[in-house]
């Protein structure tokens, strides 16, 4: 196959100029590099653990949303609400507190191999982990879905230094999927899922949180925000943690009134109050004025 002419143009170019042919060894550089980190299988160990650890870039994102029954809506490379310090765009069905609860779920289940090695799965026994009560067809079939979507997801992440430089990327060059790889057998009903290598840098230097799974699982039908909370709280160890009412709108991907927010906002702190995850709760004016939730941790009293 002939090169094409625009392929010619740059090779040609690159021989006349010195600084050119840098410019592309550096470029074909990069895709290597994120290449071969999507390719080859990384341990990952978070100790102290079972279930219930997750990178507070995505914690802190809407890429998981309290959203209502059917109002999921499809993003495409859509630029989701971040911090500063994070830039992230998704491809893929909006994710809920259950998908969330599921992805870190298979994260804890693939402790024990490298990840981007296959991980058999025991859905049954990850169905108790994640749905309290009984486990029927509807779970079955939940389950299903929710793995389809997860695999269908891609994610493209940039951390950022406080100067406003890039950290890491992850997913620039080579794609990066919730889950790499998905196998369901129908036979059997046994599912195989490999994650992507690279779940390890979004890990990296303690970036992640550590959440009270069996408090996560007492929070009632219906209070996702509360869920919502819980993972956003545990991205801090300040004792009182604040954040603008117009900012958790946006990150939990409410489209309504914010009087009805503020509502729904007041059953989930005080769903959060009853388990203890905090001790009480205020809505306040910030120092510019602006609306605020206040929350204060038990051992800040």
């Amino acid at each position: 196959m002939k090169p094409s002419k625009t392929a010619e143009n740059i090779e040609t170019k690159s021989r006349r100029d010195p600084f050119e042919w840098v410019r592309q060894k550096a470029a074909e550089a990069v895709v290597q590099a994120e290449q071969e980190a999507a390719e080859t299988p990384r341990q990952m160990f978070l100790p102290g653990f079972d279930i219930g650890a997750f990178p507070n870039h995505l914690n802190r994102s809407s890429l998981i949303a309290p959203i209502a029954r059917g109002r999921r809506k499809f993003h495409r490379q859509a630029a989701m609400v971040t911090r500063k310090d994070c830039v992230l765009e998704y491809t893929g069905e909006q994710l809920d507190e259950a998908d969330g609860d599921l992805i870190m779920a298979l994260i804890a289940f693939a402790q024990p191999f490298s990840l981007g090695a296959p991980v058999p799965l025991n859905r049954k026994e990850l169905l108790r982990k994640i749905k309290p009560g009984g486990i029927g067809s509807t779970q079955y079939d939940w389950l299903y879905k929710s793995m389809k979507r997860l695999r269908e997801g891609v994610l493209f992440l940039e951390a950022r230094k406080p100067d406003g430089s890039t950290r890491y990327t992850v997913g620039k060059m080579e794609s990066f999927n919730v889950l790499k790889e998905l196998k369901y057998d129908g036979d059997s009903e046994a599912y195989t899922y490999t994650l992507d290598p690279r779940w390890v840098v979004m890990f990296g230097n303690r970036e992640y949180s550590l959440i009270d799974w069996d408090k996560r699982m007492q929070i009632g039908r219906g209070l996702d925000m509360a869920k919502t909370l819980q993972r956003l709280l545990a991205t801090s160890a300040n004792p009182v943690q604040r954040y603008g009412l117009d900012a958790l709108k946006a990150q939990m991907e409410y489209s309504g009134r914010m009087r009805d927010f503020r509502e729904s906002l007041a059953r989930a702190v005080r769903e959060l109050e009853r388990l203890e995850i905090i001790a009480k709760s205020c809505i306040e004016d910030s120092a510019k004025g602006k609306l605020q939730l206040a929350m204060w941790l038990p051992s800040s009293e």
